[in-house]
This record gives C-alpha cells, structure tokens and sequence, in this order.
C-alpha cells in the first residue's frame, strides 16, 4: 500500500483550453477572466496540501506539460481544502479566494521564494 501526496507552493493550474478540448476538468483550469476577491473551486489528482497562510498569499500559475510553468497570474488565498475518494482516483478539491491579478508580460516581480513581495 502506498499514499501519494504532493506538497505545493503555489497552485499550478492548466490553460483553459485544456477545459475546452475535454482535456481537463473545468475546474483543473485557470479561469477564462479571473476578478479580484471571487471565489473560484479547483481540483487536482491526488493528495495535494498546499500553504494555508493567513497572511500571506500564494501564487497562481499556469502549468503546461512537462512541468512547464508560467509567471504568476494571481495572488491567492486558500480557503478550503476536502481529499476525496472518486472512480479508483483520489482528488484534493479546493476553494481559492483571488487577492491580486498580475499581467504575466510585466517584468515586476510578485513572488520571490513563494512570499510575496511587499509593495
């Protein structure tokens, strides 16, 4: 018997297209236009524990294959968390709270280390 479960930094999400060729989950992807303090669930493949931090946001970022990722989207707070058990898979569903949006082409940074940078 073994438990797979990753620990995570930030919350690596796919592009939305991923969702619009039935490649992915809706909710395994960033969403299409993301607005400050909405609410947004995501779901990823195995035990996933992520940083609960109350004062201090993680990044959102985009992931392609081959752990390709991207500059930071967002910044975001974890709210919730439920590991679930679904058609011989187990699931870590979430609720994230965006705190900040960043436009990925500007060179300032956001993130250094997963903290944030203090403006």
């Amino acid at each position: 018997m073994w438990i797979q479960v990753e620990f995570n930094p930030d919350l690596a999400l796919r592009h939305i297209s991923f969702f619009e060729r039935w490649e992915r989950k809706e909710s395994e992807c960033i969403p299409k236009n993301l607005k400050i303090w909405e609410v947004y669930n995501f779901l990823k493949k195995w035990q996933r524990n992520f940083y609960l931090l109350q004062d201090e946001p993680i990044p959102l970022i985009q992931t392609e294959w081959n752990a390709v990722l991207s500059r930071p989207h967002a910044a975001i707070r974890i709210l919730e968390a439920t590991h679930f058990y679904e058609n011989g898979d187990i699931w870590t569903r979430w609720k994230y709270q965006i705190l900040d949006i960043y436009d990925i082409e500007n060179p300032e940074i956001h993130f250094e280390w997963f903290l944030s940078v203090k403006k």
